[in-house]
C-alpha cells in the first residue's frame, strides 16, 4: 500500500510527481541530512557509553546479584510507557536549567541516548559474555599491551555485539519523532515527524513516498550490518 500511494497521485494515477516534489526541495533533503546524522550521532554516543558499561558488567562474576540489580535498572525504565518516559526526561532536563527551547539539540540528544542507551548495553553485555578469555590471555603472553589488545582482540571479538547494537539505535531513532518534538519543543523537526504530519493532513501519496525513502534507509542499514556480520563469521 505504501508503495502504491508514494507512486501515483491523488486520482490513483501512475506518477513520479512525488519523487520531484522530494528531490527538488532543498529543505526537505536537509530534514532528511539532519535526521540521519542525529541517527548516526545517537548510535555512537550510546556505544561510547554503553561499550565500557557492558564491560565493567562482563568483569564481575556471572550470576553475581549487584551485577542483576544494575542490569535490571537499565532495563525497569522501558518498563514505562514511552511518551511518558520521555516528558519526564523534559521535566527533569528543564529542572536542569537545559529546556528546549534554549537548548534543542542538547535536550534531544539526551533524550535520545537516554531512551536508546538499553539497547546497546544488553547486546553488547551478551556478546561479552561470550568471549573466547584465551585470546585475550594469549595476545598478553605473546607481548601486545592493554591498547592493543582492546583493538585487535576484543573489538573484533565483540563486533557482532556492536552490529546489532547499531542496528538496534540508528534505525528507530531515523524514524523517531516524540522524542524531538517533547524535548526540543518543536524547534528540532526530524524526518518520522513529516510523515506523521502528511498522514494527519490526509496526504497520503507524499506521506508515503517519505515512509518509502525511510524504509529504504532501514533496508540499507540492514545489509551493511548483515555484510559486516557475514565478513565476521
Amino acid at each position: 500500500m505504501i508503495i502504491y500511494y508514494a507512486l501515483s497521485n491523488e486520482d490513483g494515477s501512475i506518477s513520479l510527481n512525488n519523487f520531484v516534489k522530494f528531490f527538488s526541495n532543498k529543505n526537505k533533503i536537509g530534514l532528511l541530512s539532519v535526521s540521519i546524522l542525529i541517527g548516526a550521532l545517537n548510535t555512537a554516543l550510546c556505544i561510547l557509553i554503553g561499550y565500557p558499561v557492558a564491560m565493567i558488567l562482563t568483569k564481575n562474576k556471572k550470576g553475581n546479584n549487584k551485577i542483576s540489580i544494575m542490569i535490571l535498572l537499565f532495563i525497569m525504565p522501558m518498563w514505562i510507557n514511552f511518551v511518558l518516559r520521555t516528558a519526564a526526561t523534559r521535566d527533569l532536563l528543564f529542572a536542569m536549567g537545559l529546556s528546549g527551547g534554549e537548548h534543542p539539540y542538547i535536550s534531544t540528544m539526551i533524550g535520545m541516548v537516554y531512551n536508546y542507551l538499553p539497547f546497546v548495553i544488553l547486546p553488547l553485555y551478551t556478546t561479552m559474555l561470550k568471549m573466547d578469555k584465551s585470546q585475550i590471555e594469549a595476545s598478553k603472553d605473546l607481548g601486545a599491551n592493554s591498547f592493543e589488545t582492546f583493538f585487535k582482540v576484543i573489538i573484533p571479538m565483540t563486533m557482532p555485539g556492536i552490529i546489532s547494537a547499531a542496528t538496534m539505535v540508528f534505525m528507530p531513532t531515523l524514524s523517531s519523532y516524540v522524542i524531538s518534538d517533547i524535548l526540543s519543543e518543536y524547534n528540532v523537526v526530524l524526518f518520522g515527524s513529516y510523515i506523521d504530519l502528511y498522514f494527519n493532513q490526509a496526504d497520503w501519496n507524499f506521506g508515503s513516498f517519505m515512509a518509502l525513502i525511510m524504509l529504504l534507509l532501514i533496508g540499507v542499514s540492514v545489509l551493511i550490518s548483515r555484510k559486516f556480520s557475514d565478513d565476521e563469521t
